[in-house]
């Protein structure tokens, strides 16, 4: 009993000592290991077994007092700490690292993948699209704002656009409608077009010979084109596509051009005219001389 008070009186004036401030916590931490070191020696003296509880896989030390147990190891509480920031554990969630512990905070400033947007870790659900990580709210239309739904997205230099922005901004446009041409298409006057688009600017009707009239950057079936050039004959009303009389500010086929009474064509350009009318010279002088 004595050696037992004696001890004891030790272990109170150690604990005593310290109390006591010392010159930093490498000289804390030496004096606590060398007064724990001290205990167990004096209790081995008095007959009294220590079984450690493990040795601490930080400073290979027993383990006698509280022990937590991570990695496949056991720790003393105050040596199972961050490996980047070395604050202490506990019973903190954690994350490992290449066998190395970690707070959740520089877990994942160090190792999560980064928003392309915000460049913030990503903690929890993460996009990835373009080669690049995202947060799921961050990912959305780089015109208009909004985030994708289940249409997706399309890509324009290296940016994100929703379907109706893409289309709008990026699209050929046709010809006649000025709107998206997203599949079937013609390709003429060095545009684009919608099949039911490519008509005539006047009838509207479609070029079913295939062929058309091009005129001010607009086609034009071949009656049209004439009738806006004003080279329909005035008789027929058919195109004029080779020789042509002019005459009372009309155009005729030089076959139409003919005398409104004998209809005999009126050869070289030559006529009478009379209430708008062409008369060859014979039947004229016989109409209208008296």
């Amino acid at each position: 009993m004595a050696h037992l008070s004696e001890m004891q009186a030790k272990v109170s004036v150690k604990a005593d000592t310290s109390r006591k401030p010392l010159p930093d916590q490498q000289d804390h931490k030496a004096s606590l290991d060398s007064m724990l070191g001290d205990l167990e020696q004096e209790l081995q003296d008095l007959g009294i077994a220590t079984v450690p509880k493990g040795y601490c896989a930080s400073c290979q030390k027993p383990i006698a007092g509280k022990v937590i147990h991570a990695l496949g190891q056991s720790w003393h509480p105050e040596h199972f700490v961050c490996t980047h920031c070395k604050e202490e554990l506990g019973s903190s969630p954690f994350f490992e690292r290449s066998g190395l512990p970690y707070c959740s905070k520089d877990y994942h400033h160090l190792f999560s993948p980064r928003c392309a947007y915000c460049a913030a870790p990503i903690t929890d659900k993460v996009l990835t699209a373009m080669n690049k990580t995202w947060h799921p709210e961050h990912f959305f239309c780089s015109h208009c704002g909004e985030v994708f739904g289940a249409e997706g997205f399309h890509e324009k230099d290296k940016k994100p656009y929703c379907r109706k922005d893409f289309l709008a901004m990026f699209s050929p446009k046709c010809g006649g409608c000025n709107r998206p041409v997203l599949e079937n298409y013609l390709s003429a006057m060095n545009t684009v077009w919608h099949p039911e688009c490519f008509v005539c600017g006047d009838c509207f009707s479609s070029f079913s010979s295939g062929s058309f009239f091009e005129l001010d950057g607009r086609p034009f079936c071949e009656l049209h084109y004439h009738h806006r050039r004003g080279t329909l004959c005035h008789d027929c009303g058919q195109p004029i596509t080779g020789r042509c009389i002019s005459a009372m500010g009309h155009k005729f086929h030089p076959e139409h051009f003919v005398c409104a009474f004998c209809l005999t064509q009126l050869p070289k350009g030559i006529f009478k005219e009379q209430n708008n009318k062409t008369y060859c010279e014979k039947c004229f002088t016989k109409l209208f001389s008296q």
